[in-house]
């Protein structure tokens, strides 16, 4: 279990504390350059939205279910589960093939019942017996800063929600922005300790935290572009 803490920050709030964090901890070996590197995920829901109710409702203990990739890329494809209990997250990934992805969005999970992780057995049960399926692909740029400990900040850039289909993979997918102003999403997580050298660095009390939910804000962003 982590600590999560989110809060927007606007242009000037970014830049400044940008140019802090940086002039201490590293940026995140995975970085395709100074902006950091491109996620999208596609994330998955019941019947009835059982994931979007219980963000919206203020759900103390929620879970989510989503494929991520990076830079656009094939090679590192991640089936994931989070799992967040009030200002505590825990998050569950297992890799996947090409081929099985290509299987899960034809709605063929039965390569993972028989799973060796949790993970695989339990994202089997919600898509074949608990109506599970593709929602919406989130999409947006992460530069992330880490320390030696497991401190990790990062400024997420670009909010969109691509409002014409439900593949990682579409060559044309059309990804619009959720935000009108060029808004930022910090996020600080760290486990048992957070460094008072960090803490300091990044003044988080100066900040209004807010909570966000990056699923909650495409989602509706698909549905104002008809996206059933």
């Amino acid at each position: 279990m982590r600590h999560e803490w989110k809060y927007y920050l606007h242009v000037h709030e970014y830049a400044a504390l940008r140019g802090r964090v940086a002039s201490l901890l590293s940026l995140d070996a995975h970085s395709a350059g100074p902006n950091g590197y491109l996620i999208r995920s596609l994330y998955f829901d019941g019947v009835h939205d059982q994931a979007l109710e219980d963000k919206a409702s203020g759900i103390f203990g929620r879970e989510k279910y989503r494929i991520r990739t990076y830079n656009g890329s094939d090679d590192t494809i991640k089936l994931e589960r989070k799992h967040k209990y009030g200002d505590y997250i825990h998050k569950e990934s297992v890799s996947l093939t090409r081929e099985e992805y290509e299987r899960i969005l034809k709605g063929d999970v039965s390569f993972l019942k028989n799973g060796s992780m949790p993970l695989q057995r339990d994202f089997h049960l919600a898509v074949a017996h608990r109506g599970f399926r593709p929602s919406v692909i989130v999409e947006y740029w992460r530069e992330a800063y880490v320390d030696e400990g497991d401190v990790r900040i990062t400024f997420d850039k670009r909010l969109s929600a691509v409002v014409n289909g439900r593949d990682l993979f579409e060559p044309g997918a059309m990804p619009v922005e959720v935000f009108d102003d060029a808004r930022t999403i910090l996020e600080i997580k760290y486990g048992s300790y957070f460094p008072e050298n960090v803490r300091v660095l990044a003044q988080p009390e100066s900040f209004q935290r807010s909570a966000i939910s990056k699923y909650l804000l495409c989602r509706e962003m698909a549905f104002r572009h008809f996206l059933p």
